[in-house]
């Protein structure tokens, strides 16, 4: 089964179209949980390897739990890893996990292609799930000192960018359903008292069932379509 470790080559640009996004979408399908440090390796590798021509494209799967620290996080605020690997990788940020039951969504982007700047990149990312959470009537919000989406003082997703050649790679991740105090071990996000919280809690305390996994992913897909203008999104294949 293909993984993101598998990129291969990309696709000839003369048959695809810059305007859509196109999809490589790991969750639904039989690819299972993806390592960390391959799939970060695969994100490198694609925005070395496109030009200005090269469509965006955005990869949707969940990890194998995994500590990652931002390029200048404090190591100190990794309390207890115990047997969770703990990688430093490229992106901005502090300390955060990912794990089954998180949906890591990867943006690779042309910035400069969709007139973005790095902030406005942030903000419109937050957006995503913010507009998805309302869909639920969940009130979110995003914090332009801390960036993520929190719902009454709770991070309900974590967001973290590299920038390279004007691209970006990682993304965010959506807190769906897992056991949260994962987060007992790190000060999340470089924050000591700071809480995590999914949407299968959210839900239990209305009267609103927890989404298919693979209909929050549409959801999700179809907000960044619509925040980014892009024209519509396409599966590629893998």
């Amino acid at each position: 089964m293909p993984t993101p470790a598998e990129p291969g080559v990309l696709p000839s640009t003369k048959q695809l179209d810059a305007e859509q996004l196109y999809l490589r979408d790991f969750i639904n399908t039989e690819a299972g949980l993806q390592d960390y440090t391959a799939t970060w390796q695969a994100m490198k590798t694609f925005t070395q390897q496109r030009n200005k021509t090269t469509p965006d494209q955005l990869w949707l799967l969940e990890h194998t739990p995994v500590f990652t620290l931002g390029k200048a996080a404090d190591k100190s605020h990794v309390l207890d890893a115990g047997d969770i690997p703990l990688i430093r990788v490229d992106r901005g940020g502090q300390v955060t996990y990912h794990g089954p039951g998180q949906i890591m969504v990867y943006a690779l982007v042309d910035l400069a292609r969709r007139k973005l700047s790095v902030r406005e990149m942030v903000t419109r990312l937050e957006q995503v799930v913010i507009d998805v959470l309302a869909e639920y009537g969940v009130e979110a919000y995003g914090d332009r000192d801390a960036p993520g989406v929190y719902v009454e003082s709770k991070k309900i997703a974590a967001l973290g960018l590299r920038v390279s050649r004007g691209c970006s790679y990682h993304g965010f991740c959506f807190n769906y359903d897992f056991d949260t105090t994962v987060f007992n071990r790190i000060n999340p996000c470089g924050y000591p008292d700071l809480q995590v919280t999914d949407l299968k809690t959210l839900l239990n305390l209305s009267p609103r069932q927890l989404p298919a996994k693979a209909q929050l992913c549409q959801q999700l897909v179809a907000a960044l379509v619509k925040q980014f203008d892009y024209r519509s999104s396409k599966q590629l294949d893998k």
